[in-house]
């Protein structure tokens, strides 16, 4: 993930806060996919699967209801197919709420309100890619 040193301190700091308490780390998985999919790097086969398995997650997460707590177990089938994935040219604005928007999160609640919002803009900047992401999905036994 590229990113400048100061996102990056946020980024460590706001884990450092769900790692250290269990009601903050209920959201931790989709703070991680938020901050990757905004975070995209440059065109290698490490960029591409992360992009693909994150942005996969926002979308099981946020459209398809998957629970929090067995997005690992969809994870794990997601990998299988990790050479299909292509890489998406991302948006040229990743989305209008960052790391900083959930630094700021005053407590648990408001917290996992941030971080849903910011998973929710990060997705709707990937949206010129949703089909394919999509498709991925749809090829993953247990995904459908």
């Amino acid at each position: 993930m590229e990113s400048s040193p100061g996102c990056w301190a946020a980024f460590g700091e706001v884990l450092e806060r769900e790692y250290s308490d269990p009601v903050y780390f209920e959201i931790h998985r989709l703070t991680v996919d938020s901050y990757a999919a905004q975070h995209p790097g440059q065109p290698s086969p490490q960029c591409i699967r992360s992009v693909g398995y994150h942005l996969i997650r926002i979308c099981l997460l946020l459209e398809r209801g998957l629970e929090m707590e067995t997005s690992n177990d969809a994870m794990l089938q997601v990998t299988k197919h990790k050479r299909e994935f292509t890489w998406l040219t991302p948006p040229a604005l990743p989305g209008l709420v960052t790391i900083a928007d959930v630094h700021r999160a005053e407590n648990a609640e408001e917290h996992k309100r941030v971080v849903r919002a910011w998973a929710s803009a990060v997705w709707d900047a990937w949206s010129s890619h949703h089909n394919t992401i999509y498709g991925w999905i749809d090829r993953i036994d247990g995904l459908r």
